[in-house]
């Protein structure tokens, strides 16, 4: 398959062995009742062999809607998936599921959601500190408190559970002068979103956090910066996108050649998402997309 046949929205990439592991949110059932993951694997991000399922939900399981953002991070000899489930009755959230391939099977890890169970979370990241403490950072989404806002967790060493309070680390309208607000015929009012938080360190040090909202073009891919070079620290917002026209939800991740890149999802137009992928240029202490076509 080729990038434009994988329809598929909020991309992750791994990069093991050689090899590119791709998971993603299934774009058909993205906005009603889903039972699962898959994965895409390729030796060169242009020719894809699956999709092959790496998680399905058991009959019991306890989240019976949207299965969303899936994210495998290897730590310590094992692949844990970051994914967010939501409920007909009870709140979403971000849930740890635990593998030891890539290509799963994924088990639940966590008890449910690790998240906040009386907060509306998506879209669950890993970080790490500098000096080895695990955090989850995820969304507090705009559809519970309006101006959706980042927020982080600290979790426990072996990833099952949340063991500090949830702190947020900036709101959607912090970003002044690009950000849009949004309405629902569901909700009144003007709200600002988040979506799709990832971390990044420049080679000098610097922590840099992607994340996605609206523009005046769409969907977008913003940048953030800490200023301590740490996930407690402020976070100064950049005024220049790193991607302005319909797509977002990206992460970035090293070649296998050892270059940047940067996926994401575009069109953000349901059955028509696909996954691209961009060169990214590390300079001035910052990023940029090496060509957009």
């Amino acid at each position: 398959m080729k990038n434009t046949e994988i329809n598929i929205r909020d991309p992750f990439v791994l990069v093991e062995g050689g090899m590119y592991y791709m998971y993603g949110t299934r774009a058909a059932t993205c906005w009603g009742a889903a039972d699962g993951f898959d994965c895409y694997v390729s030796k060169d991000m242009e020719d894809w062999d699956g999709p092959f399922e790496v998680f399905h939900k058991p009959e019991d399981f306890w989240a019976d809607r949207n299965c969303w953002a899936p994210e495998v991070h290897k730590y310590r000899g094992f692949y844990y998936m970051f994914a967010t489930f939501k409920d007909s009755s009870v709140h979403g959230g971000t849930a740890i599921l635990k593998s030891e391939s890539p290509l799963g099977p994924f088990v639940m890890h966590s008890d449910r959601q690790i998240t906040p169970k009386d907060w509306e979370c998506i879209d669950g990241t890993f970080y790490v500190s500098p000096g080895g403490t695990p955090y989850m950072v995820f969304v507090h989404e705009w559809v519970q408190i309006s101006d959706g806002s980042i927020c982080a967790v600290e979790l426990s060493r072996d990833l099952k559970e949340a063991v500090s309070e949830p702190v947020t680390l900036f709101h959607a309208s912090e970003a002044v002068g690009w950000v849009q607000t949004i309405t629902n015929k569901n909700r009144p009012g003007l709200h600002y979103v988040t979506d799709g938080p990832y971390l990044h360190r420049t080679k000098s040090g610097r922590l840099i956090m992607l994340w996605s909202s609206f523009g005046k073009e769409g969907y977008t891919e913003a940048l953030a910066y800490s200023d301590d070079g740490d996930i407690t620290g402020k976070w100064e917002q950049d005024e220049r996108l790193l991607f302005e026209k319909d797509g977002g939800h990206g992460m970035i991740f090293e070649s296998i050649s050892g270059e940047l890149y940067l996926t994401l999802h575009t069109p953000n137009e349901h059955l028509k998402e696909h996954p691209v992928f961009y060169r990214l240029i590390e300079e001035e202490d910052t990023l940029r997309v090496a060509e957009l076509s």
